[in-house]
């Protein structure tokens, strides 16, 4: 399946402007040129396939920003790339060129990660998919066995230029740290801030933070919004930690209440 190519119009970098319509440009200059009709709507808005491809230029090129951030792109982060483009986004080998590309141009242009990030939460206001950005981010910053201090750096900073609940870090840590979605062995401060809540919740305002959560990393809307079929997986680990999450808390606070009784 080759989406990248059919997402990318020949005027879009110019109706962006900023980093994310110079990497746009950068790439269409030497890649795809189908129409600009092709990635936006009838009012000039991102249709399914112009998302797409902005969320592809966008990620790999905060990849390579986040990949140099400790000063060299290691093997180990090479290797999660090539993995990642192989098995999640399941690219064609034409894409995994077009996307190499996007990285290799990004390791070098003016702009900063949180540059991508701050246009990147303009122009997509699902909070699902700039989570699945911070994924992402996240996992090649640990591919080679260590958090470098620069790298934790971005890492509590960025969910800021996202616009993500800075507890994301804590979260995000403690699956990292266990390899797996939140599980139940995960503190509680920590599925607190999956949930964006805190201890002083109501029940009624945790409730409906788990169905905001539940609803917006459902597969069907990720999929919507642009996040392509392959990359499902990514949500379906997030709504495990979001289900898990709440389930732990409302255990823990009828075994409080119980207990006080």
């Amino acid at each position: 399946m080759s989406w990248l190519g059919a997402g990318i119009g020949a005027g879009i970098g110019m109706m962006f402007g900023g980093p994310i319509g110079a990497a746009l440009g950068a790439w269409i200059g030497s890649s795809f040129s189908s129409g600009l009709q092709r990635v936006t709507g009838a009012a000039g808005k991102l249709n399914r396939d112009g998302a797409q491809a902005v969320f592809i230029v966008t990620l790999f090129s905060m990849l390579a920003k986040m990949a140099k951030a400790d000063g060299q792109v290691s093997r180990a982060e090479v290797r999660f790339i090539e993995d990642f483009m192989e098995n999640n986004l399941r690219l064609s080998a034409e894409d995994r060129k077009q996307a190499i590309k996007i990285f290799q141009n990004a390791k070098s242009d003016k702009y900063s990660i949180y540059d991508y990030a701050a246009q990147y939460r303009q122009l997509v206001h699902n909070q699902a998919m700039r989570e699945m950005v911070y994924r992402v981010l996240f996992a090649v910053a640990h591919a080679d066995g260590e958090l470098h201090a620069s790298e934790e750096e971005i890492l509590r900073r960025i969910p800021e230029y996202l616009g993500l609940h800075a507890s994301i870090f804590a979260a995000m840590q403690g699956e990292f740290e266990r390899g797996a979605p939140a599980s139940s062995a995960a503190s509680l401060e920590q599925h607190y801030a999956v949930l964006d809540c805190t201890p002083e919740t109501s029940d009624r305002d945790l409730k409906l933070a788990y169905r905001r959560k539940a609803a917006e990393f459902h597969p069907d809307k990720i999929a919507s919004k642009g996040l392509p079929e392959e990359f499902m997986r990514h949500a379906e680990d997030q709504m495990k930690s979001v289900t898990v999450a709440y389930d732990t808390i409302v255990e823990a606070r009828k075994r409080k209440a119980a207990a006080t009784t």
